[in-house]
């Protein structure tokens, strides 16, 4: 199967109301490596996974590391949930702007069970002048009818305020393990529709994976396609419709694998990347270094 290639949204190109729009120009043309892209710098995941991911890095356990390379490294947004936003965010205000995230969970539950609690609102985002809130949706998970309420509520209110809502789509449950997995394409591909039927401006996505077990596994016509590693990325993107699509790096990589990555879905029509512990699990120096090259990449497709 051959596509044409995929062209990622433009901020002009879109039906928005002028808070929205004026906080994803921050995020897409004034922070970052602008010309309409975004690279963003998460650091949610000392709730979603715990201490553990700082270990590698100890000097990471402090959220202001996180913070001078995010405006050292010239990055477009930092995630943070309320609590490290609200005590350590003040003494850096405008410098680099923030997506709080407004739900979260921990890693003890089992997944099958996935469902994360409001931890605050679309109003403490407005508050501490947040250029989006993040939710974090569990597309196929046993609780996913409570998620999908929880996240029309939250978009409501973020038509009310003007906020920019990215939602970290993610597939979760047995349901999904049972047609190919939760990084198959149907499943990546699927979390991607339903972010943007829901209302998502911007959708964070895990890149699909296009192997022979994972087509078996998924329902059709996705075990029997025939598609490049690109062209899978770009399906996922189309699916996202005019919603701007931020890939993840996902588990520490090295440095040519994450620069391919990076090459391969910016190539596909993503809007950006958003790479958390590949970049802050690394000496500072080191990840500046790779923060700047990846920018360039980013600039040249």
């Amino acid at each position: 199967m051959t596509s044409n290639r995929v062209r990622r949204p433009h901020l002009d190109s879109i039906s928005l109301e002028h808070g929205k729009r004026a906080r994803l120009q921050r995020l897409l043309y004034e922070h970052g490596p602008g010309q309409g892209t975004m690279l963003v710098l998460p650091v949610d995941q000392g709730l979603e996974h715990g201490p553990v991911d700082f270990l590698p890095n100890p000097p990471s356990e402090n959220p202001e590391f996180q913070i001078r390379m995010a405006i050292d490294g010239g990055y477009s947004a930092i995630p943070f949930h309320y609590g490290i936003a609200a005590r350590y965010l003040a003494p850096h205000a405008g410098k680099i702007p923030l997506i709080l995230k407004i739900n979260g969970s921990t890693s003890i539950p089992p997944s099958d069970r996935a469902f994360s609690g409001m931890t605050a609102r679309v109003e403490d985002a407005v508050r501490l002048d947040a250029a989006a809130v993040g939710y974090t949706l569990y597309v196929g998970s046993p609780r996913q009818d409570e998620d999908i309420a929880q996240l029309a509520a939250v978009r409501a209110e973020c038509d009310r305020y003007g906020m920019p809502l990215v939602v970290w789509s993610y597939p979760r449950g047995e349901a999904i393990d049972k047609k190919g997995g939760r990084d198959s394409l149907f499943a990546v591909d699927y979390a991607a529709r339903v972010a943007t039927e829901l209302g998502a401006d911007v959708i964070k996505l895990n890149v699909p994976v296009f192997d022979q077990k994972s087509k078996e596994g998924s329902p059709k016509p996705y075990n029997g396609m025939v598609l490049e590693y690109r062209e899978a990325v770009e399906k996922v993107v189309r699916s996202a419709g005019q919603a701007f699509v931020l890939f993840s790096g996902g588990g520490k990589v090295g440095d040519a694998d994450l620069l391919e990555k990076a090459r391969l879905v910016m190539q596909a029509g993503a809007t950006g990347l958003i790479f958390g512990r590949n970049m802050w699990q690394r000496p500072m120096a080191e990840a500046l270094r790779l923060t700047a090259e990846i920018k360039r990449l980013m600039l040249e497709e």
